[in-house]
């Protein structure tokens, strides 16, 4: 329990900070599939949210909210993705400043009533993220603990040209871990990281934020992905956030789960 509380104070601190990751979600064209497949993974139970971008609802891990669910228009041929959002004091300044940087704005900015203002966006690498302002909903209630957000990490093939987009849109600074690694910061504090995946592989697969979620057993959660009808895409190994093994649900969209290494940070 104290665990638990402690991550969801470190989640509300993360809220409070411009440009940090603040709520994921999910589009997909079979909700109710996806429930029952997330539902049976994380132990989620979900209930309506807003509907400014059609059906969507909210997924809680006890009682609490920690991702979305909605369902992609039928006919548009996008891709069933997750995307994180960052939090935003104003939507529309920061959507203006991606695209003064290069990036595109798809969505918005436009209000969700009852919750918040957003936009849908792009950096100039093609990797998609939200800009999320809020009102009475601020996003994540608990993070880090199992079955809720631990990390976002952007794939590209090139991490050093997109850290000023972000140090200029989101205020990140950044640490270059590694050539193929660098950790985004505000304030000096981790808040997310960026991965050089290759060109080949940017090709093709595009760049992208990877949500990840907490699992209390990396392994155990892979078996129940395939389990409940997902695919392995890279199984369990030692990363820089602790044991990782990337994953895709029914409908194809990628995650991560992640068993953190909280002493290495």
């Amino acid at each position: 329990m104290a665990e638990a509380r402690a991550a969801e104070e470190r989640g509300g601190m993360a809220r409070e900070v411009r440009g940090g990751p603040c709520w994921v979600s999910l589009m997909v064209r079979e909700p109710g599939a996806a429930r029952e497949f997330y539902g049976g993974l994380f132990g989620w139970e979900f209930a309506e949210g807003p509907r400014q971008l059609g059906p969507y609802t909210r997924a809680h891990l006890d009682g609490r909210p920690v991702a979305g669910l909605g369902q992609l228009p039928t006919g548009t041929g996008l891709r069933v993705a997750w995307t994180t959002y960052f939090g935003a004091p104003d939507v529309n300044e920061l959507a203006a400043a991606v695209r003064a940087c290069g990036g595109t704005v798809g969505v918005g900015p436009l209000d969700s009533p009852g919750a918040g203002r957003l936009a849908l966006a792009a950096d100039p690498g093609g990797a998609g993220f939200g800009l999320w302002q809020p009102t009475a909903h601020a996003g994540f209630a608990v993070t880090g603990v199992p079955g809720a957000h631990s990390w976002s990490a952007l794939l590209t093939h090139d991490t050093a040209s997109v850290t000023p987009f972000y140090r200029t849109v989101l205020g990140f600074g950044a640490r270059q871990d590694d050539p193929d690694h660098l950790t985004f910061t505000l304030d000096g504090r981790p808040v997310a990281s960026a991965l050089g995946v290759g060109r080949s592989r940017a090709r093709e697969h595009g760049a992208g934020w990877l949500a990840c979620f907490e699992a209390a057993d990396v392994a155990a959660s892979c078996a129940r992905v395939l389990a409940l009808g997902g695919q392995v895409v890279e199984e369990p190994a030692e990363g820089p956030r602790g044991h990782t093994a990337t994953v895709a649900d029914p409908e194809g969209a990628v995650f991560a789960l992640v068993r953190t290494d909280v002493a290495g940070g």
